[in-house]
């Protein structure tokens, strides 16, 4: 198979990811995954086709979720390496047309790391927040102050809420925040619906199926936002942004935040999307400023940065596991 080496060492470079971030099973089915490409078995025949994917689709979570789709759809019993070789052969048609899907991850376990930002921004300007989030999926990030977040020495959010955020904090302790939200609305490429059971399965299909507090996590978070949804415009990040910050509005504090979405996006596009957040900042007044957060991939942590304008001044906040935990506060 033309590729097949590429191939086999981006399935084992994702292996490396999943051992660190606490799947051995995934890190075990994509180690046998990748031996089995190199043999010519049928993990190659399913990823023919696949050789030219950029690296930044993610060929190894995608080929993952949709196997775990399968599972979930009751159309395979398990996840082990002897059902999923079979799966591979037996149902190749349905896994093969379930990779053109791209990764959807919407984890509310984020939230953990995005929350200092959040709070510093309420704290600063003293103003309701406008919260536009770039990459929404289904919306679940929009409602983060609708959780319940608990840490040692740490507690903050609702607490009835079904929505339960155990993390590590490292560093000081953050003040609980006061916030009041104004409005809240995301855009993304292909936005879910929280409340279809194609959303739903898609994005429990993209969780990682031995991580099972992230799976009941996430389930307690479509139940929250089926109740309560958000507006999910479906639109490029950069058109949008660039849309929703034209007209400045009074007497709110506007966030633009992501999290893990730029490895996602065309450089074009990235760069667009960095220039009119600029921009914008640079016309920001105090009576309606203008908040850039951003939880993004640095190496064996994400980074959380803010930018807040009329100022202009960037800070790293905090370095945090990439599914939100731990959080190690910086500032």
């Amino acid at each position: 198979m033309r590729g097949a080496s590429s191939l086999a060492s981006a399935l084992r470079a994702q292996a490396g990811h999943c051992s660190r971030l606490g799947s051995p099973l995934y890190a075990d089915l994509l180690q046998r995954a990748a031996a089995d490409l190199e043999e010519d078995g049928p993990v190659a025949r399913v990823l023919d086709g696949h050789e030219a994917d950029p690296a930044g689709s993610a060929l190894a979570l995608r080929l993952m979720g949709a196997v775990h789709r399968r599972v979930l759809e009751g159309a395979q019993p398990d996840m082990g390496w002897p059902t999923f070789r079979r799966a591979l052969i037996d149902d190749a048609d349905a896994i093969r047309a379930l990779l053109d899907r791209p990764v959807q991850t919407n984890d509310v376990g984020r939230c953990a790391a995005l929350l200092p930002g959040f709070a510093a921004v309420a704290e600063t300007t003293e103003l309701p927040l406008r919260l536009l989030e770039v990459g929404s999926s289904a919306g679940l990030n929009l409602l983060w102050d609708r959780y319940l977040y608990e840490a040692d020495g740490f507690s903050w959010g609702d607490p009835v809420s079904p929505v339960r955020i155990d993390f590590r904090l490292e560093g000081m302790a953050p003040a609980a925040p006061v916030v009041e939200i104004a409005e809240r609305r995301g855009c993304d490429l292909r936005p879910l619906d929280p409340s279809s059971e194609g959303g739903r399965l898609t994005l429990l299909s993209f969780v990682w199926s031995d991580q099972a507090e992230r799976l009941r996590r996430l389930r307690a978070a479509l139940a929250v936002a089926a109740d309560r949804p958000v507006a999910v415009d479906r639109a490029g990040a950069a058109d949008w942004v660039a849309a929703r910050l034209a007209d400045p509005v009074e007497g709110t504090a506007t966030v633009v935040f992501h999290s893990i979405v730029m490895q996602y996006l065309p450089d074009d596009e990235r760069r667009e999307l960095e220039r009119i957040v600029l921009a914008a900042g640079e016309a920001a007044t105090g009576s309606a400023p203008l908040a850039w957060l951003r939880m993004e991939p640095a190496g064996d942590r994400a980074e959380v940065r803010l930018t807040c304008w009329p100022d202009g001044e960037d800070r790293l906040l905090a370095r945090a596991g990439y599914h939100g935990d731990p959080v190690r506060l910086l500032a």
